[in-house]
Parts: structure tokens; C-alpha cells; sequence
């Protein structure tokens, strides 16, 4: 499989050139079936429409069909990270404080390595996180082995809509 860290030194100037964030480069699959997936959003609204994954998608094509960094055949997958989105960056912990999230480490962190709670925000290289059976706690950003946001009212509410004009012209077959 490729790296994905050269992966992402390929896929990151090509979606920022466009105007987007990267929020995660994953690699998958296998036997004959694996799947790249390119999570992207739109810094001001945290989300993509569906004309932005076309683009992201088409210009990703093209870059990767010419470095040609993956030596299986594979699906190009493009798309916005959805409201209970990843946590991949440190400043992610920051923006999302106050919301609850899912945290995996690699190691164990006050003797666990799976956290779930409320993100208080990050100081220094730590998040800074209020677990439901733990109490506050500081998780090394290095140690981080998956997070992700909690589904719950709250991120609903704070999650921006998209536009959602010309849902009304959405015909069905009768």
C-alpha cells in the first residue's frame, strides 16, 4: 500500500490551491478493492456540496493519474468529513470545544486508551478532555489514534446548513 504521509504531501496543495481544508487522506481495501478517500471541507462552512467533491475529484484525477503513487488499482472516493466528523488536526480539538467526541489513543493515557466525553479544547500539543467515567484529562495530540464528534443535539444545532435551494424542484417517478 502507499504512504499515506506522501500521499497527503501530494493530494494537500492541490485541494488548499482550490480553496479547500484536508481533513483526512485514507487508503483502504483489499485483495482487487481499495478505496482512497480524500476528506475535504470548505473553511467557512466545514462542509462540501456536491460540486465541490466534482471539482476536488477531477483536479485529484489528473495528479494522481500523472505521479501515479499507488501501485493497486483503486477508487477515488471525495467527500465532506459530515457533521460527527473525524477529529485529524489539533486545531480541530479547538474549534470543536464544548462538543463531545470520541478519542482512541495508541498508548494508554492515565491508564485508558479509549475516552469518550467532552472536548474542552487544547493547550499546548494536549486536548484537553472531560471523560464521562475518567474526569478531565490531558491527551497527548501524538497519541491520538482515531477521534471523532458525538451526533447529539448540540452539534446539530452548532453545524451550519447547507444551502438547500432547489430542493424543492426534486421530482420523483410516480
Amino acid at each position: 500500500m502507499a504512504d499515506i504521509a506522501e500521499l497527503t504531501a501530494l493530494i494537500e496543495p492541490e485541494v488548499k490551491a482550490l480553496g479547500f481544508d484536508l481533513v483526512r487522506v485514507r487508503l483502504f481495501g483489499s485483495g482487487d478493492d481499495h478505496t482512497l478517500q480524500i476528506m475535504a471541507e470548505n473553511p467557512k462552512t466545514k462542509q462540501l456540496v456536491i460540486e465541490d467533491c466534482a471539482t476536488i475529484s477531477r483536479r485529484l484525477s489528473d495528479v494522481l493519474d500523472e505521479a501515479d503513487p499507488i501501485e493497486e488499482a483503486y477508487r477515488l472516493e471525495v467527500s465532506s468529513p459530515g457533521i460527527d466528523r473525524p477529529l485529524t488536526r489539533l486545531h480541530d480539538f479547538q474549534e470543536w470545544a464544548g462538543h463531545e467526541a470520541k478519542i482512541a489513543a495508541t498508548e494508554l493515557v492515565e491508564g485508558r486508551k479509549s475516552f469518550r466525553g467532552v472536548l474542552n479544547g487544547v493547550e499546548g500539543e494536549d486536548i484537553l478532555f472531560a471523560d464521562a467515567k475518567a474526569g478531565d484529562v490531558r491527551i497527548p495530540f501524538a497519541l491520538v489514534h482515531d477521534a471523532k464528534l458525538l451526533l447529539t443535539d448540540k452539534l446539530i444545532s452548532a453545524t451550519m446548513p447547507l444551502s438547500s435551494d432547489g430542493a424543492d424542484e426534486f421530482e420523483t417517478e410516480e
